[in-house]
């Protein structure tokens, strides 16, 4: 997935993807954002039956591009609370950012049992079993999605994808 068609239909509380502004601030005072930034951090590391705080230094590593780190307190958060639908979603995008596409996989599918007709699931579903060169499970994937939405933009481009991968 593309990060301008992922933005499209991310769940409400997805972190912000790089370019967007995180929780409508301004920048502020780099000396007072980076001072936030390290107690967000250190909640996380003193608190880690806090699911907020799991989530929030997921956040902010995920905004740096620092995707292992953000999958390490995204799993803490899925430990407290497996049923967090949107954790277990965010588990399969930053897997598929950070190109660990078996396991962004298996979160997707995962996310797909709890709620079937998630777009953004399905089309990263799709990524990720045609990043993973497995043309069966992304032919079902670009057929599910097409099914819960026949005008996807990622479409083609799976499509695309699918046949490089027949040859």
């Amino acid at each position: 997935m593309q990060p301008a068609s992922m933005s499209q239909a991310m769940p409400a509380d997805h972190p912000p993807v790089a370019g967007q502004n995180a929780g409508g601030e301004g920048g502020g005072n780099p000396e007072q954002v980076r001072a936030q930034v390290t107690a967000d951090l250190e909640k996380a590391r003193n608190e880690p039956q806090n699911f907020d705080a799991q989530v929030k230094a997921a956040e902010l590593f995920y905004r740096i591009g620092r995707f292992d780190q953000a999958i390490e307190f995204l799993l803490k958060a899925n430990q407290l609370k497996p049923a967090d639908y949107n954790t277990v979603v965010t588990l399969g995008m930053v897997n598929l950012d950070a190109k660990h596409y078996e396991q962004a996989e298996k979160w997707y599918r995962a996310g797909l049992k709890m709620k079937q007709d998630d777009v953004m699931v399905l089309a990263g579903l799709a990524e990720a079993t045609l990043q993973n060169k497995d043309a069966k499970g992304g032919e079902e994937a670009i057929a599910m999605l097409e099914k819960v939405d026949p005008s996807s933009q990622d479409l083609p481009r799976f499509r695309e994808m699918l046949s490089a991968l027949k040859k």
